[in-house]
């Protein structure tokens, strides 16, 4: 999988799942190794895994920026465990 396989409505999702089910440390969450916080307005929304760090922007874009593609591999792993799992 790259980059571009991922839909924005599943990075929501998974947002939200760590927001929701995660736990609250400072000023973000952290659920199974992936951490979720957002900006001061809430416009801007962040996912982080590692070295990897996942940004949504305002108008339905994001960038992920990572050091090593193994991160981003496990990342979409965990991702797509987490939805399958979020589904049942």
């Amino acid at each position: 999988m790259n980059k571009n396989s991922l839909a924005l409505k599943d990075l929501l999702q998974i947002f939200n799942l760590v927001t929701t089910e995660g736990e609250k440390v400072n000023e973000s969450y952290e659920f199974q190794g992936i951490k979720a916080w957002h900006d001061f307005d809430g416009y801007t929304c962040f996912l982080a895994y590692k070295d990897l760090t996942l940004t949504l922007l305002f108008h339905g874009r994001y960038n992920v920026d990572f050091q090593q593609q193994e991160t981003f591999d496990n990342f979409l792993a965990k991702v797509n465990k987490l939805l399958v799992a979020a589904s049942e």
